[in-house]
């Protein structure tokens, strides 16, 4: 498993590349305002659909919820792209043992109310407008551990173009204190997030 490295420098430098790369290739980046708890750490919950997620989610954690940044990928993307275990990314694999280890990092990370963990419960790339978002079930070792130290944060992210030669971003957020430690409760509590962000972004009339 590889592990966040600091490096103030490093994070200076890709946090500045980050706001760079999507000032540049979008015309517009929305999301809506939440309140968090500041004595709970949260557990952010996002569908999967590019390669942009992680620099989006990124973004609006230092927008808006302005937690620690931490993010569970592949372990191949980590290797592949140095910068990422210096902006919170830590790797998950797919065999028993690197999954159990990143599953329990993640849960000790959501005991400090400083942090936010972004996990994509999917586990794979789906399209942007998918109907249904099916949760993988490694999250409930991670909810049930770290249960009553966090609160969760549901987001739906849509990209469209309308009338604009670059596309736009909407992040639509909504915070849960669900105590439920079922995945099923939570992939229902989040698809009904889903589908009420799906709605609101297809009723965009331009």
């Amino acid at each position: 498993m590889i592990r966040p490295k600091e490096n103030k420098f490093i994070h200076w430098f890709f946090h500045h590349y980050i706001r760079l790369i999507i000032s540049r290739n979008f015309y517009t980046f929305q999301f809506n305002n939440i309140q968090i708890n500041p004595n709970k750490s949260v557990l952010l919950l996002a569908n999967h659909f590019g390669w942009w997620d992680g620099f989006l989610l990124y973004w609006l954690n230092y927008k808006l919820l302005k937690k620690k940044f931490h993010i569970m990928i592949l372990e191949d993307t980590v290797r592949d792209v140095f910068f990422l275990k210096y902006m919170g990314a830590f790797s998950i694999t797919k065999s028993s043992r690197g999954m159990i280890e990143s599953l329990d990092y993640a849960a000790e990370l959501l005991k400090d109310p400083k942090n936010l963990v972004l996990i994509f419960p999917q586990g794979k790339l789906y399209s942007n407008f998918s109907d249904e978002v099916v949760f993988e079930n490694g999250l409930v070792k991670v909810i049930k551990q770290a249960a009553g130290k966090f609160e969760y944060v549901f987001a739906a992210t849509f990209i469209e173009y309308f009338q604009h030669k670059k596309p736009g971003i909407n992040v639509y957020v909504q915070s849960s204190n669900a105590d439920s430690t079922s995945v099923d409760d939570i992939q229902q509590l989040y698809q009904q997030h889903y589908q009420q962000a799906k709605q609101r972004q297809t009723q965009i009339i331009v």
